[in-house]
């Protein structure tokens, strides 16, 4: 079994995609803002890109709800810019239709009766291949000198369970005409999906669930010859144990009497049923720290690069987010 890698490649820092993904409830979306802002670090510019609706880049830089237009969200050091885009399935169907059919009025009309829920429902292939066209013409985007209008895209993708269908358009084009300009635009996704210039990063923690679904996407990845990129190891708590200490500790074999004494010796005086609960959670944290080693182990399976987050016990706001982007960076993310 090889050791998982230590921080950020060269071969991540060459990608301009980036798809974050993970297990429901382990901090994908805090992760992939975080990301963006490390990416825009040194005068970059980077948008963020949401697409499931939920409005997660609003609520973390507690601003108003994003349009269906990409707007600045935040700076980053070294005079970086931060974008968001919140794609909307409708608005980049009617897009779509203003784009390669010229039906911007005809579009807006099929959006009254209902046409455009009606197109979805009977190619659900569509749906996706709409969002990551959007996601492909932003990273292909350049300006009137040639350069790219973002250096990086960070894009709150799908949970695991559901990530790999939805970057796998190749069989969502099954669904579609054989011919046409939708047909032409989702084939250039699958191209940019499958190149290097595309990763995808799994968020997870230390705990069973969320490692074992981690390892089942970077399979499923493979299997779909799409590209793995880090493991983010989220809320990584430091041990308060001494390594000698720990595994006598998980076993419970913790001395109360050498506890009290060490209690007296620091001028604690603590009653005996203080200490009782003390040497209770001393084991309880040694049983944590030794699960999460072996959760360690099992990511290392992956060999993938690993970056760990600290938990923050104060909650994520903004500040919290640059914090981990520091973090991020310190590990060699750019």
């Amino acid at each position: 079994m090889s050791n998982p890698l230590a921080g950020w490649t060269d071969e991540l820092a060459r990608a301009r995609l980036h798809f974050v993904t993970g297990k429901g409830g382990t901090g994908k979306t805090t992760l992939a803002a975080s990301l963006g802002l490390a990416l825009a670090r040194g005068g970059r510019r980077v948008l963020l890109i949401e697409v499931e609706g939920r409005q997660g880049f609003a609520q973390l830089f507690d601003t108003e709800p994003l349009p269906y237009a990409e707007q600045r969200l935040a700076s980053a050091p070294g005079g970086g810019e931060l974008r968001a885009l919140h794609i909307d399935v409708e608005a980049a169907l009617l897009e779509y239709f203003e784009m390669f059919y010229n039906l911007g009025f005809a579009g807006r009309t099929l959006r009254r009766m209902g046409a455009i829920e009606f197109a979805t429902t009977l190619a659900p292939g569509l749906r996706d291949v709409l969002l990551t066209g959007k996601i492909k013409e932003c990273v292909g985007r350049t300006e009137s000198d040639g350069r790219h209008t973002y250096d990086a895209v960070v894009v709150d993708a799908p949970p695991t369970g559901r990530v790999v269908k939805f970057l796998d358009v190749t069989k969502a084009l099954t669904d579609l005409a054989r011919t046409g300009p939708i047909r032409a635009q989702a084939e250039g996704v699958v191209r940019l999906l499958h190149s290097g210039e595309t990763v995808v990063h799994l968020v997870t923690l230390l705990e069973e669930m969320p490692v074992r679904e981690t390892l089942d996407a970077v399979a499923e990845l493979d299997g779909a010859d799409l590209r793995p990129g880090a493991v983010l190891v989220n809320r990584v708590r430091p041990p308060r144990l001494p390594a000698r200490s720990l595994t006598a500790a998980a076993d419970g074999r913790v001395d109360a009497s050498r506890v009290r004494s060490g209690l007296e010796a620091a001028g604690l005086d603590l009653s005996e049923a203080t200490v009782d609960a003390l040497v209770e959670e001393t084991v309880e944290h040694a049983i944590r720290i030794a699960a999460e080693q072996r959760a360690r182990e099992q990511l290392s399976e992956a060999d993938l690069p690993t970056l760990e987050l600290p938990d923050l016990t104060d909650g994520v706001d903004v500040a919290a987010l640059y914090d981990i982007a520091e973090s991020l960076a310190e590990q060699g993310v750019q």
